[in-house]
């Protein structure tokens, strides 16, 4: 694969982007001089308070993972290893990793009142351009402290639900907005008079740079500068830039942004070619559902050729076909449809919509082994292992999806280290010793960096990751992580 899409880069760490508009001001936590003998009132975190770590959207019923997941686990490991995962990775182990994010469970043994762990699940999440599960685990918490501020602040920005954080901006003086961000939220309460006033005090203490103070006068006050000169980009681009830039007329692409900017472009008010695009970069870290990018992809008719338009127009022919039942249709537009996908890198999106309807047709020939392939990317893989074990279809892929990889000969250097996991070899020690420990998050979070390190050459890394996996009873995860190892063409 060629171009831009074959060229993906990992995504900018939120830690990169997050805004600084809500970090606390050196000016505004000045203490003042006391004129009397009055001993002034002082805030103070409590020691005892509760941990956010405990917090999480999934229950153990859902995620099958234990509440000790962390608790026996050093908060400082936890977070670096969190840190480091990396985000560009096959969908299997993106989707495992919010699993693990999300998951309810104890605190780390030292946890902190701050919930360190709490934030790196968020910034995480962030990278992942997963802003839903963010707010919703922010808003579950409770931002009630600076830092999960800030990232409540940013979120509602990029959702467009921003007014009702600004609402509670102005009644925590103890989160100490900086001026830029209480000027924005001013005047988003509708205090267009107040936004103003604060901003000429702060530019006459010298408080607001001179970019800021430009950016904020033409938010505050755009008709003044109707025809004149666009505002040139910042460098660093934050929420709050974003959608003041948007405001005045003057919206940035998102296209080079972080990923979690992207969807900006979802929204009714931007055009069906830059919402394609976004809706697919979401798609391949999971940000979006299957059933998001299909409604993208069919809302409108597509009035040019190539590149996005071409993508658009095969998933509307396939999906014509579809659902009209129709199997010679169906067989004659699923090349192209699915070379679509390929291109995007959304093959699992695509199976995860249609592997149903597909298990249904009544295909032969190369339309048969493309749905097979198909199949076994959707999460029905083993009913279409079953259902192809009497075809030609490659053998071992099907023993694969049925998790019995060992009864057939695996003939590639890739397919030997996941027949390996499947037949007997055991996780590393060091991995084995930490679940022993109890520290089972620590090793899992270890086994996906093992799987991202391994699945671009090192396939002994792979073998050590799904064999941890297996050991621990996540046989679906393993799978699903194999069979997309072995049918979807990733480098990175």
């Amino acid at each position: 694969m060629s171009g831009p899409l074959a060229a993906q880069q990992e995504p900018l760490s939120a830690i990169d982007w997050l805004s600084r508009s809500v970090e606390p001001n050196a000016q505004t936590f000045e203490p003042p001089v006391s004129n009397g003998a009055t001993a002034p009132q002082i805030t103070v975190t409590p020691l005892d308070r509760p941990s956010k770590d405990m917090f999480g959207l999934l229950p153990q019923s859902v995620t099958g993972l234990p509440r000790s997941l962390w608790s026996a686990s050093d908060e400082d490991m936890l977070v670096a290893l969190l840190q480091a995962e990396r985000v560009e990775a096959l969908p299997a182990i993106q989707d495992f990793l919010k699993v693990i994010i999300l998951a309810e469970a104890d605190p780390p043994r030292n946890a902190s009142p701050s919930g360190t762990l709490f934030l790196a699940r968020v910034d995480k999440l962030l990278d992942l351009g997963a802003i839903e599960p963010a707010q919703a685990l922010i808003e579950q918490a409770s931002p009630d402290t600076a830092p999960l501020f800030r990232r409540w602040f940013d979120v509602a920005l990029l959702t467009g639900t921003e007014n009702a954080v600004c609402d509670v901006m102005g009644q925590k003086p103890s989160i100490a907005p900086t001026y830029s961000a209480r000027i924005f939220c001013l005047a988003r309460n509708g205090d267009w008079a107040t936004a103003a006033l604060t901003l000429n005090t702060h530019r006459v203490l010298g408080d607001v740079t001179d970019a800021e103070e430009m950016l904020l006068t033409r938010f505050l006050d755009p008709e003044i500068f109707e025809g004149a000169p666009a505002l040139a980009a910042p460098a660093r681009i934050s929420p709050l830039m974003f959608r003041m830039h948007e405001a005045i007329g003057e919206g940035l692409t998102t296209s080079n942004l972080p990923l979690a900017f992207a969807h900006a472009d979802l929204r009714a008010t931007v055009g069906w070619k830059p919402q394609l695009e976004a809706a697919e970069r979401l798609a391949r870290y999971g940000a979006v559902s299957e059933n998001v990018l299909q409604g993208f992809y069919t809302a409108h008719t597509p009035a040019a050729s190539g590149g996005v338009w071409d993508r658009a127009r095969a998933v509307q022919q396939f999906d014509r076909a579809i659902t009209a039942q129709d199997p010679a249709d169906i067989a004659a537009t699923l090349p192209a449809a699915w070379a679509a996908m390929r291109q995007s890198r959304t093959e699992v999106q695509f199976a995860k919509l249609y592997g149903p309807a597909l298990l249904q047709m009544p295909l032969s020939d190369d339309a048969q082994e493309l749905a097979i392939t198909i199949g076994l990317l959707s999460p029905d893989y083993e009913t279409f292992a079953r259902g192809a074990a009497h075809t030609s279809y490659d053998p071992f892929l099907i023993a694969l999806a049925r998790g019995r990889p060992q009864e057939q000969v695996a003939t590639s250097p890739k397919a030997r280290a996941i027949q390996a996991a499947f037949n007997g070899s055991q996780p590393p020690p060091v991995l084995l010793t930490l679940v022993d420990q109890g520290k089972l998050g620590e090793a899992l979070l270890r086994a996906i960096a093992l799987f991202n390190e391994g699945f671009v050459g090192d396939y002994r890394l792979v073998t050590d990751a799904l064999a941890l996996m297996r050991h621990v009873g996540l046989e679906d995860v393993a799978r699903r992580s194999a069979l997309q190892l072995m049918l979807l063409e990733r480098t990175t």
